[in-house]
């Protein structure tokens, strides 16, 4: 075994007990995402002269986005990680499904339940759901490094095995060192696919309908993708084929949907360009 120049930081996965409830890094993993991502959200909805031309939905609107998106999330993740990642044993213990604190969450699950409130909150607001889209997009970067943290310090998702000298040997592994993918996923999931979106945001990017859903589908796929490399295969799952892992096969549609949306966007003029008359 190389030495290891980096140890674990056993960090306990509860933050605090409240009498018999205990609070969970994980837990506010989620809270956190929600809030950051609020008041991100209303803060791109408060500035118009970042929309253009384009109509979205209204500041305090947002409040009401928050509960259909936390919503479709949480419905949508556990559906998706019980469909994508572990329908045999769901099927043998029906019941366990409604037990989500012991984990089983999945992110591609949680966006398609996302998505389908973000069309029901459309559809009742009045805006369009690329407005709405284009306005959760950005945001969801936050939540996204908040919950792979919240993956470190559990620990869960760790790496493959390493000889790297920043491995570590994660508890309630096999004892060897692997790669800290949880931070990996953090930084280009969460902090580099943030910065590269809100560049584009302050670029003019909100002006064109769907540009900033299309980069964050291209984005997210292609860090995943990545990631996926470094990341230890779901044990019930293991490799597909060819060393390719679930996670890498549900963010090809993602990537391709985002080049079809890209397309779009590039195709129209610009929210703030003169009306043809």
């Amino acid at each position: 075994m190389p030495p290891l120049l980096i140890a674990y930081p056993a960090i306990d996965p509860v933050l605090v007990n409240i009498g018999p409830l205990p609070i969970r890094w994980y837990a506010l993993a989620y809270i956190g995402g929600l809030i950051g991502g609020w008041a991100a959200a209303r803060f791109l909805v408060a500035r118009d002269a970042l929309w253009g031309r384009r109509a979205h939905a209204p500041v305090l609107a947002i409040d009401d986005l928050v509960v259909y998106i936390a919503a479709g999330i949480i419905l949508g993740g556990r559906l998706g990680y019980i469909l994508f990642y572990n329908l045999p044993y769901y099927l043998a213990h029906p019941l366990e499904t409604l037990i989500v604190w012991k984990g089983g969450m999945a992110f591609h699950g949680g966006l398609i339940g996302a998505a389908i409130a973000m069309a029901i909150f459309a559809r009742r607001h009045n805006v369009t759901l690329s407005s709405v889209a284009d306005t959760v997009s950005p945001v969801v970067p936050i939540g996204l490094c908040l919950g792979r943290l919240a993956n470190f310090i559990k620990p869960e998702l760790w790496g493959r095995i390493t000889d790297v000298p920043w491995a570590m040997v994660f508890p309630g592994s096999d004892g060897e060192p692997r790669h800290p993918s949880q931070l990996y996923e953090a930084g280009l999931e969460g902090v580099a696919l943030f910065v590269i979106l809100w560049i584009v945001i302050f670029a003019g990017g909100l002006k064109r309908d769907g540009l900033v859903t299309a980069l964050f589908c291209i984005g997210y796929g292609i860090a995943r993708i990545i990631c996926e490399f470094f990341r230890e295969p779901d044990a019930q799952l293991g490799f597909l084929f060819a060393h390719a892992t679930m996670g890498m096969l549900l963010s090809v549609p993602l990537i391709l949907l985002g080049l079809g949306l890209l397309a779009r966007a590039m195709r129209r003029a610009p929210a703030d360009a003169p009306i043809p008359a």
